[in-house]
Order: structure tokens, then sequence, then C-alpha cells
């Protein structure tokens, strides 16, 4: 019969028996509703082993690429070691090795990691402050194989973290962070599907790693990537997203802006009308977007009423906090 590793600790699970009863049988408690796979409460993660094709049933592609299952209905044909899905990251030392503004009011930080983390690109990390106990996320823009993390800051208006981050920190300087987290990723569930990236100010960050992610995999589906900002000053990156638009013809780069003129090959106006205009139907499509809450609120909406189907829409939308 298989075993079942929670928390250091080895439970015999019977023949036709989940892992929810299993461990409940052993007198173990773990979040549970439905058990029947439709609420979700009982999310876990295979740490080591497979988990059924039936227990992965209705969760989005990133949440299976990354092991999670529902323990309510997962039946294990060999041993497996789980976790719950909200269990706790260990924290990571990593090092300023590269500060640069990008523009009047995002920094990039490059960072050198004590231990190699595991993530995939388009995902967050909880920063640490280095004098208080405040935690905020920021989303990497870098990829695995690369050597440091890239971090995109937009200084907040008496931000604390941001603050820290615009001001203070230098190379040299170190902290913790924890992570990686977010279902905002990149898989290669279809590399024909065509892709709509939409990143609103430094929402750019995830995106820059997902394309890249995307193109390094083999993606050959067309790729339509928006970047918008107020103002032309609040954009970034333009050279190097128009030149991976030149070296990859399926990558299609358009800056918009909201007031003034657009730089070449972009576009002026709201981004949710520029999408909607742009994009009148998504069905097959998938799409990510980043940046503002109430504008990825908003272009999510737009999308699903385009034809794009809702498990084909990721997001982490960035919280602003002055805190």
């Amino acid at each position: 019969m298989p075993i079942i590793t929670f928390e250091g600790h080895q439970y015999d699970c019977r023949q036709d028996e989940t892992i929810l009863e299993c461990l409940t049988r052993h007198g173990l408690l773990i979040p549970s509703s439905c058990q029947n796979g439709v609420c979700q409460t009982c999310l876990s993660k295979a740490v080591k082993g497979e988990p059924t094709a039936e227990s992965q049933k209705g969760l989005k592609d990133t949440l299976v690429a990354q092991g999670y299952f529902l323990a309510c209905v997962c039946k294990p044909q060999a041993d497996i070691e789980m976790a719950v899905a909200d269990v706790s990251h260990a924290d990571v030392g990593v090092t300023v090795v590269e500060k640069q503004m990008l523009n009047e009011s995002v920094v990039r930080l490059r960072l050198s990691c004590d231990e190699t983390l595991d993530y995939v690109a388009g995902q967050f990390v909880n920063v640490k402050h280095p004098m208080t106990e405040l935690v905020r996320s920021y989303s990497l823009a870098s990829l695995p194989d690369e050597d440091c993390l890239e971090l995109h800051v937009k200084r907040v208006p008496d931000g604390r973290m941001s603050g820290y981050l615009h001001d203070q920190a230098k190379v040299g300087d170190r902290f913790l962070l924890t992570g990686a987290a977010g279902d905002c990723f990149y898989t290669e569930k279809d590399l024909q599907q065509p892709l709509l990236m939409v990143a609103v100010g430094t929402g750019l960050a995830p995106m820059y790693g997902i394309l890249r992610d995307a193109l390094q995999r083999g993606h050959r589906g067309d790729i339509h990537i928006y970047h918008a900002s107020l103002a032309v000053q609040g954009l970034y990156y333009i050279d190097e997203m128009n030149t991976l638009a030149q070296q990859h013809e399926n990558v299609h780069y358009i800056p918009c802006v909201m007031h003034g003129e657009a730089p070449a090959g972009g576009q002026q106006g709201d981004i949710q009308q520029i999408v909607q205009s742009s994009m009148p139907s998504l069905r097959g499509w998938r799409v990510y977007v980043c940046g503002d809450p109430a504008i990825v609120h908003g272009l999510k909406q737009t999308c699903f009423m385009a034809g794009a189907a809702m498990p084909d829409i990721y997001s982490d939308p960035f919280v602003f906090s002055e805190k």
C-alpha cells in the first residue's frame, strides 16, 4: 500500500482510500470542505511523487505544473510526500549586486541568492525589510537559468519598502526574501496558442520573464504584448522589447500611453479600450494581465467578454501600500 509522508511522518494509505481519508483516519486534520473535488479547500502540493490525474482535474495548468492536487479525490498509486498548499517558504538571503533607475520612478535591482531559488519566470517573491517586520511582494523579471534575480520596484508615495529600496539599499547590502509563489507563468500546454500579454507599469516585470520563457521553450503562436503607462516617461525597456520583437517574428510589442504621443508602433488611449478594439475576439487565446489591481480586474472582464476562457486568463495584480 502507498505511504503518505506529511510533516515528517509516514502513514499507510489503504487501497481505494483518498489521502484526505488516510490522514483523517490517522487523526490528522487538513483544510477540507466538500470532499468531492469542487471547493478546492484541501488543495495540497506533492513534494515528492506524482499525484493522480483525477486529483488535478479542474486546476489551472500552472498549479498542475507545480504539483498541486486535491487531497479529497487523490487515491495514490505510489508513495507520495505532500504539504498543504499554504506551507511557508524558508527565508533566503540575497545581496544587491546591481541597482539602476529604469525611469524616474522605477528602479531595477539585481540580487545574488545565497542558495538556488526554485521558481518559474513570472512568479513573485516576498521581500523583507532588513530593519523592520515589513514584507512586500515583487514579481521576478528574471529567468531561472540567469545568475541573478531581477526586480522592478516602483516608488510608492510614503512607501516604506519602496522608499528603502530606492533611497537606502545599495550594492553590497543584504536582506531576506521568501518565495517564489504565484500561478501567473507560462506552461507548454499549447505551443501554437496565441498569447495576449497586458502589462501596466511595473507589471512589465513578470511579463518580461514570461515572454522570454515562452520564447526559450519554443512557443510558435503569435504573442501580442501591450505595455501601458500614463505617459511615455512611465514606460521602460522599450529598446529591449523592440529587440525581442525584431528577433522573433511572432512577437508584437505595442507600447501604450494615456496622455501624449505614444512611441513608434504604439497607441494612445485607455489600455482597456485599446485591447477591446484591437482584440475583438480572444476565443482560444491565453491571456496574461499584470499591474494595478483595478485595471487588471477591468482587463480580465474585457478579455473574458471577448471570448477568452477564464482558466486561460492569468494575473497577479500588484497591491500597493503606503504603510
